[in-house]
């Protein structure tokens, strides 16, 4: 699939983007499991209190309905140990999470990205959903498209290092209905790129991605629980939805 960069980049040269991932990902296992992995890319836990379960044969908790992905945490009776990442929490949820196959890469041959999708995102106390890109080969570079911790604010992050972090924070009513969220990255020198962050097609801000140049991503979405978001998280099934979902890059 091409389309013009300039119309969806306000103010770029004009160029020809190509589909990386496509919206129809998410309209049967075959296809989703052809452009996605189950889980995180290092495995099942990461910093809060749901280890996710998915795989090809078990959709407790990455099921799909009608093109929509459907994330779903429930709550634990059992002692299941702590969570193997720091900070070492205990698992109280099992959750799902999916990861894309292929990388985001700003580069001299790829130098614009496109990530996008729409979300419903829960945004209750103990909730944590997330639509982000982070380092496949180290921590940072990150990029938070979509991220609630227990309110109904968004936070849109770029993480340069631990301590260097731009955040632009935009409340969303309601962060339950169908929303878009979406990161253009663009290179901007031999190093850097700029990233442009937009909700339901309105530009928010831009961060500078300091050293993202030649990096690779991984494109994950996950529905975490507790941690930074606040406990205890729900007792009720939660569920985090997605649709629509497109990774698409302009060749240079």
């Amino acid at each position: 699939m091409f389309v013009l960069l300039s119309a969806l980049t306000p103010g770029a040269h004009a160029a020809a983007w190509e589909e990386v991932i496509g919206t129809g990902s998410f309209g049967g296992y075959g296809a989703l499991q052809s452009e996605w992995n189950y889980r995180y890319p290092w495995g099942s836990d990461h910093n809060g209190t749901a280890r996710t379960y998915a795989s090809a044969s078990d959709h407790n908790h990455v099921s799909l309905s009608g093109g929509v992905l459907t994330l779903k945490a429930t709550r634990i009776s059992w002692n299941e140990g702590n969570s193997s990442a720091s900070p070492y929490l205990p698992i109280r949820h099992h959750s799902g999470a999916i990861h894309a196959r292929e990388h985001v890469v700003a580069s001299t041959q790829f130098p614009n990205w496109e990530v996008k999708g729409e979300f419903q995102a829960p945004s209750a106390r103990g909730t944590w959903p997330a639509f982000w890109l982070t380092g496949v080969n180290s921590w940072p570079p990150e990029s938070d498209i979509l991220e609630f911790k227990g309110d109904n604010r968004n936070r849109f992050n770029t993480f340069r290092t631990s301590s260097d972090v731009s955040s632009s924070v935009i409340s969303v009513s309601p962060p339950g209905a169908w929303h878009t969220y979406r990161a253009w990255v663009t290179k901007v020198n031999n190093t850097d790129v700029d990233i442009h962050y937009y909700l339901d097609g309105k530009w928010i801000a831009k961060h500078a991605g300091k050293n993202f140049v030649g990096k690779p991503l991984w494109v994950i979405i996950n529905l975490q629980m507790e941690g930074s978001s606040g406990s205890p998280g729900p007792t009720a099934d939660t569920v985090y939805r997605a649709r629509n979902v497109y990774i698409g890059r302009t060749r240079a």
